[in-house]
């Protein structure tokens, strides 16, 4: 196989791109001739036929991760997919939807789509697309997505089953393009503060930030949150303009450099909506690359105060190359390094495995609770213009750190999510309810201020939940537990065993009833009983009010609860942590 795979090499890189004829590495033109030499014997003498696409996208992939953790190959058939994200909008019929008990739920309507013109509603349920039945164990996700989706102007007939109405009902749908914002989360944190989401660094984000600050501005803002936790980046050009509207003069945003010197430094230029007024960011360990730009150039210029936990350390630029067969190579070509000189991008010396698992590896190491178990060394600090102390090596430290909730993991909650019990419930609820709790909260206001989820109401939930296979208890499999303790104490175990006469009984029946004892005391604390009925409940009302009001308000209530946003929010009218930060409010 793995001679296979250097065929594939040098196949590739045969019938390449003359990129690289340029590269000042040594030797790369004789073996370049070498891999067209071996290819020429392959296609005129090898013994049978070769098919050479699946070996030539297998040794893309084998030949890239020699070379560091983000350069990527993408095959044709899936180039479009991993761009739509990016692009802000796509062709089809403008829905969100949810498979529940094989059924095609509408869980949100887009306002002014295709879907809404024609009188589709959330809570409808799609039995027929076209002539073909859409219901049933073959419907997927990508089932869903590819009779839904299509050419902007052309039509397809869906038909919905509504509320408790008998008679289906037809719709005959006009595609069309289809926004997907990358703000989907504004409003006014309380009389002053004005809160932004953003998801990604999309072709259109820089217009949905801008109209999103001119909606806050018009309603009082004078400070800001932008929210990037979870955002993990996007277009390079898309997180300068993101930077532009905070940074205030022409400074420098981020410059990028190579062993061929041949990076390029980029600065602000235009006049920036938000140059004026206190300004925090938060961040989070899956805050990454153009979201680590942005909060670096904030916090390198003493813009604002950076929230939350160390960013994920994404500081390498990819350039997309098309190849001959329309696949893209997402090529590293840079590092990218903040206005102090930090480097963003943290190390990848001891492999792919150790990288990935940087994260967990952070857990272990207790990180995520406690910034004191975060060491930089001294070589590794810089200092903003007015003499605050920063860190490069791997991500952007935050200026107040703020630990991850471990209260809201739960087992039981994640298996309700997991068999789309949330989902069930609810549509079901808002089936019967939808009028008269719109009648009682007309506005989301109303709802987030007035709306709670009773006792009962929980208990008869939990009970739909059990009707639906979620489990009272956490199963505890003995003879699982029982492998897993053998597997993990393998040698141990074998000093324990010399003969079938001389086997240490007592140290072993000590070992494995600690380990029992140990993982069901562990087992029942992720199970978390004590506290999973409270962020149930959260995520019940969060789904009624989606279903109500739709996504953009409904995320409110998650933030009710959310210890990184209540803080920021004391943060900000606490005048006292920004001078200590010497941080600005502006020009």
């Amino acid at each position: 196989m793995k001679n296979k795979v250097i065929v594939a090499v040098f196949s590739m890189l045969a019938i390449g791109t003359t990129l690289f004829a340029q590269s000042p590495n040594k030797h790369y033109q004789q073996n370049k001739t070498k891999m067209d030499q071996l290819l020429n014997a392959i296609n005129s003498m090898y013994v049978d036929s070769v098919d050479f696409d699946p070996l030539v996208d297998k040794s893309i992939n084998e030949m890239l991760k020699e070379l560091d953790p983000h350069t990527a190959y993408i095959p044709s058939k899936d180039v479009a997919a991993m761009t739509e994200p990016l692009q802000g909008s796509f062709d089809g019929i403008g829905v969100t939807f949810q498979l529940i008990k094989d059924t095609i739920n509408v869980m949100e309507v887009i306002i002014d789509g295709p879907s809404e013109k024609v009188g589709i509603m959330a809570g409808d349920k799609i039995i027929k697309v076209d002539d073909t039945v859409a219901v049933g164990k073959d419907i997927s996700n990508d089932w869903v997505r590819k009779h839904l989706r299509g050419k902007k102007g052309s039509k397809v007939k869906v038909t919905v089953v509504r509320g408790r109405k008998k008679e289906p009902i037809d719709f005959t749908i006009t595609r069309g393009a289809i926004p997907m914002y990358s703000i989907n989360v504004n409003f006014m944190a309380d009389s002053a503060t004005g809160y932004i989401k953003l998801e990604r660094f999309a072709a259109t984000s820089t217009t949905e930030l801008k109209k999103a600050i001119r909606s806050l501005k018009e309603q009082g803002m004078k400070n800001l949150i932008l929210d990037l936790r979870g955002n993990g980046g996007g277009y390079l050009n898309v997180a300068f303009e993101i930077c532009d509207q905070f940074i205030s003069g022409k400074r420098m945003i981020v410059y990028t450099d190579n062993f061929r010197k041949t990076g390029e430094k980029y600065f602000s230029s235009e006049d920036g909506l938000f140059e004026d007024g206190k300004l925090i960011v938060l961040v989070d360990e899956n805050s990454a690359s153009a979201s680590e730009i942005t909060s670096g150039c904030i916090q390198d210029w003493d813009r604002g105060l950076i929230v939350g936990r160390r960013t994920f350390g994404k500081g390498l630029v990819q350039k997309p190359l098309r190849l001959i067969d329309q696949s893209e190579v997402r090529l590293t070509i840079s590092h990218y390094y903040t206005p102090t000189g930090r480097c963003i991008q943290k190390p990848y010396d001891d492999g792919l495995d150790a990288y990935f698992k940087d994260l967990q590896t952070r857990a272990n190491n207790g990180e995520y609770y406690t910034a004191e178990n975060i060491k930089f060394p001294d070589s590794l600090k810089y200092k903003t213009p007015k003499g605050r102390v920063v860190y490069g090596g791997g991500g952007i430290m935050p200026d107040i750190f703020i630990p991850l909730d471990t209260t809201k993991y739960s087992t039981l909650f994640n298996e309700i999510v997991r068999k789309g019990v949330f989902g069930s419930f609810s549509v079901d609820y808002l089936e019967a309810n939808r009028d008269a709790l719109l009648k009682q909260y007309p506005k989301f206001e109303d709802f987030q201020k007035n709306y709670k989820i009773s006792d009962d109401f929980y208990k008869e939930f939990m009970e739909f939940a059990k009707e639906e296979g979620v489990s009272d208890k956490a199963s505890f499999v003995f003879s699982d537990y029982a492998n897993t303790f053998i597997k993990e104490n393998k040698e141990k175990l074998d000093s324990l065993y010399k003969s079938a006469e001389d086997f240490d009984q007592q140290t072993f029946d000590t070992m494995f009833s600690n380990y029992i004892h140990k993982s069901y005391a562990e087992m029942q604390h992720l199970r978390n009983e004590e506290h999973a009925a409270d962020f149930i409940k959260e995520y019940l009302r969060f789904e009624i009010a989606r279903g109500l009001y739709g996504y953009g308000d409904a995320y409110r209530v998650f933030l009710e609860s959310d210890d990184t946003f209540q803080q920021a929010v004391e943060i900000m009218n606490n005048k006292k942590i920004f001078k200590k930060y010497k941080v600005d409010s502006g020009k």
